[in-house]
């Protein structure tokens, strides 16, 4: 039963290692943007958006829709690199365990 014993001491510690990331996540952010750097998303690491910085050159009655799509572009470049930045702690915490794929963290 030794095995049993060193799997639970394991799983205590990828418990504990999850608890940190999550925390870590909460405090991190990230920073996507579009137009060459004109419009700008903040996300934190949990995806939520934190920040929106828009020049003030794109505030023309007749550019609203460049607007619009370039705010959505920065928020889907934002979101790509927070989902790299937690696939990279997930890789920290299972000690590159690859997962199932469609299977992610946390539950």
């Amino acid at each position: 039963m030794k095995n049993l014993g060193d799997m639970m001491k394991q799983v205590q510690a990828m418990q504990s290692k999850m608890a940190d990331m999550q925390a870590k996540l909460e405090t991190a952010t990230v920073t996507g943007q579009s137009g060459g750097g004109l419009v700008k998303v903040t996300l934190t690491g949990k995806g939520a958006m934190s920040a929106l910085n828009v020049d003030v050159s794109l505030l023309k009655e007749d550019e609203k829709e460049i607007l619009e799509d370039l705010i959505v572009a920065a928020h889907a470049d934002a979101k790509a690199k927070s989902e790299a930045m937690m696939a990279e702690e997930m890789k920290s915490v299972t000690g590159g365990l690859a997962l199932p794929p469609g299977m992610k963290l946390p539950f």
